[in-house]
């Protein structure tokens, strides 16, 4: 028997179990996976609640690094032995010892990558790369806005940003955050309690921007339209603070005719040509030194419910993982 975390109805942290778990053998398109090192992210947190509902009982994660134990028929890009890493959406299952899952979804790691940085960079990652090169293409000279410029998701997309010419404005909550963004490429970082609109119009003459990347939500939707350009382009991907329950079109009239969207990774990457896609632009821009991953907390995978309520009491910097 193996060990996993799971749960078994929607609330807290204090919902997750540590549990044993069966394990078959992999079917069609299936490949066995043994974890040395799992990634945590914000979405395992709505998962957890019931923000996003899963089918219960369930397991927690997608995003983990581990050698391949078997796979099942029709899988030829991964092999028992291999080292791999991924992101998935579905089934929820990284937080666990060892795992069967769809193989569509891994992919092969050099040895230039330990298995902690690719557990804690694949799905934070592939998001930066579909917030910078799918939802809106950032291009040389762009001014953009970060908000959670410390985060996971903000301190890998910041570096990326920047790569590609970009001017990067971050929002933090600290000042000792604000350091950690200022650390991997950020040229200005607000303080959230700050008047955040106002000192981006200076930052760019009264301009504003092209796109704001917003993960909070509830709480910021409002300035960050705030911040756009005309015919500005607002990228709510996430909700730490809430989610945005209302939404007046007017209002997208009102600062300039913008447009929003709230888009998801998943869909971005559905087929094993686009896992590569995407896979293999981020593990280009590791390998050329563009990014490096920040790993600011570790802890042990049974202790899953304390990385939970580090990462909602935003305790956290860089990536969490979950060591096996």
């Amino acid at each position: 028997m193996k060990k996993a975390v799971r749960i078994e109805e929607f609330g807290g942290p204090e919902v997750l179990r540590w549990v044993d778990v069966e394990l078959g053998e992999p079917g069609p398109g299936e490949a066995h996976v043994a974890h040395r090192a799992v990634g945590i992210n914000f979405i395992d947190t709505y998962h957890r609640s019931g923000l996003y509902p899963v089918k219960l009982p369930s397991g927690l994660g997608g995003e983990g690094a581990g050698v391949v134990v078997g796979v099942g028929p029709d899988v030829d890009h991964v092999a028992p032995g291999d080292r791999v890493a991924y992101a998935a959406p579905t089934p929820a299952g990284s937080y666990s010892e060892e795992r069967i899952m769809p193989a569509k979804w891994l992919t092969k790691l050099p040895d230039t990558i330990d298995d902690e940085t690719a557990a804690a960079m694949m799905l934070k990652g592939m998001t930066s790369w579909y917030l910078l090169r799918k939802t809106y293409c950032v291009r040389p000279g762009d001014w953009i806005l970060i908000y959670a410029a410390a985060g996971g998701v903000g301190t890998i997309a910041t570096q990326w940003a920047q790569s590609l010419g970009a001017h990067v404005i971050g929002v933090v909550s600290t000042e000792e955050k604000r350091q950690l963004a200022l650390a991997h490429g950020c040229e200005h970082v607000l303080l959230a309690d700050s008047d955040i609109a106002g000192q981006v119009r200076d930052l760019t003459g009264g301009e504003g921007l092209p796109v704001v990347y917003d993960p909070i939500g509830k709480a910021t939707v409002t300035t960050s339209m705030q911040c756009l350009k005309p015919r500005g382009l607002l990228v709510s991907f996430g909700n730490a603070s809430g989610p945005v329950d209302s939404f007046n079109l007017l209002d997208l009239l009102k600062h300039g005719s913008l447009y929003v969207t709230r888009p998801t990774l998943w869909h971005y990457v559905t087929t094993r040509e686009e896992v590569n896609e995407a896979a293999g632009e981020l593990l280009a821009q590791y390998a050329a030194g563009n990014i490096r991953i920040e790993i600011g907390q570790r802890f042990p995978l049974r202790d899953a419910a304390d990385a939970h309520r580090a990462l909602e009491s935003r305790q956290t910097t860089g990536s969490t993982v979950l060591i096996p």
